[in-house]
């Protein structure tokens, strides 16, 4: 079913308080998580990592840099290497993680969101053992596109900030001809005071789009069913805290 459903297939049977994810290829060496787990015990609950010398070819590290930039600019995701998934998280952001209910999450930026500490550390990354990667550079750019409209409503903002200057800018215009009109007669028989009335009716579309969207983006923010807070520390009676909170087990 994919890399991050298998990971919250994983994230729904994992017992312990840390969980540490890796690939299968072994580029992430796993003596790199004795570090990831030195940040999780010096107060982190979120641990992202960032491959030091990748064993990549140039165009992936290209594309990953540039889809970087295009993430960070529409969302408030800020992972530098999203493309690693040597990663630390604590029980209470796995907790959090396995109540969403999205079909198309990517989980380190789900998990980030629910965050209170999330550091990044670098760690070493070897070639490839065996197999091949499945990302395309195609891939790469869908997977970004999910985290822009996944995790923000930029895109439907944009639409509705547009169609308002647009609006805006086309009445303005059509003001002016009318103005001139009355002050120098007709010109080119009309053709501008078309063109602004057309800008105008395109302007009030754009913009009934963009209020359609905002609507469409609440819903969108509804149905994902996400937490909408996480406790992290209860004060107060401590044998009712007993009661309400769930059990934690060992690792």
């Amino acid at each position: 079913m994919g890399q991050h459903l298998a990971i919250l297939a994983a994230f729904e049977h994992a017992r312990g308080l840390r969980v540490i994810t890796l690939d299968a290829d072994l580029q992430n060496p796993p003596e790199e998580i004795g570090a990831v787990l030195e940040a999780l015990e010096d107060g982190a609950d979120y641990v992202g990592t960032i491959r030091q010398y990748r064993e990549d070819v140039w165009w992936r590290r290209l594309a990953s840099r540039w889809l970087n930039r295009i993430r960070e600019r529409t969302t408030r995701i800020r992972i530098t290497d999203q493309g690693c998934m040597l990663r630390g998280y604590d029980r209470e952001i796995v907790d959090a993680v396995n109540r969403c209910r999205e079909v198309t999450p990517f989980v380190p930026a789900l998990a980030y969101t629910f965050a209170r500490h999330a550091v990044e550390i670098p760690v070493k990354h070897a070639e490839r053992v065996a197999g091949a990667s499945k990302y395309s550079v195609y891939k790469l750019a869908r997977l970004n596109f999910d985290l822009m409209t996944g995790y923000s409503l930029i895109p439907l903002q944009v639409v509705s900030l547009s169609g308002i200057v647009i609006a805006v800018a086309s009445l303005l215009f059509v003001l002016y001809l009318a103005i001139r009109r009355f002050m120098f007669g007709p010109e080119a028989e009309g053709l501008f005071t078309l063109f602004g009335i057309a800008f105008f009716l395109m302007g009030c579309i754009l913009l009934g789009l963009g209020v359609v969207g905002e609507y469409v983006g609440r819903i969108f923010e509804q149905v994902r069913s996400r937490p909408r807070y996480v406790v992290a520390e209860f004060l107060g009676d401590t044998d009712a805290i007993a009661l309400t909170r769930p059990h934690r087990p060992r690792a």
